[in-house]
């Protein structure tokens, strides 16, 4: 028996116990967990683990440029990631995240809990849950 696609949830398809950063860490450890994961962004959370923010590869290609201007390569997170960050609830439909992600250029988004980060969702994830469920 198929399950509804609307009744699978953020939480059945999501990344749990994300890779994170904190702001204050090194932009070139940062890429470095990145490239070494196979990721394109990961949150970014403070010494409480609330999140403060996002770090994609898109901010990160910035080092780059900055580099080449500056002639100087690394700073911190902080200088780097977007701070304002849509998030998603872990109870959301995999319905709802799909029209999110097709009305926005996010390629992913931190999973909340309670106000907790709890994990993080990419397009990749909902293309599984439609690929196990079809």
């Amino acid at each position: 028996m198929r399950v509804p696609l609307r009744t699978v949830k953020v939480r059945d398809y999501m990344a749990a116990n994300p890779i994170t950063v904190t702001p204050a860490m090194g932009i070139l450890e940062a890429i470095h967990k990145l490239v070494e994961h196979r990721i394109s962004g990961v949150p970014v959370v403070d010494l409480r683990g609330n999140l403060v923010g996002m770090l994609s590869e898109h901010d990160c290609l910035r080092v780059a440029l900055q580099s080449s201007y500056h002639e100087q390569l690394g700073g911190k997170v902080s200088e780097y990631m977007t701070g304002s960050v849509k998030t998603v609830d872990a109870d959301d439909s995999i319905v709802e995240l799909a029209e999110l992600f097709l009305n926005s250029s996010f390629r992913r988004f931190p999973v909340m809990e309670r106000q907790r980060l709890v994990g993080q969702i990419s397009r990749r994830d909902v293309l599984r849950a439609l690929e196990k469920i079809y």
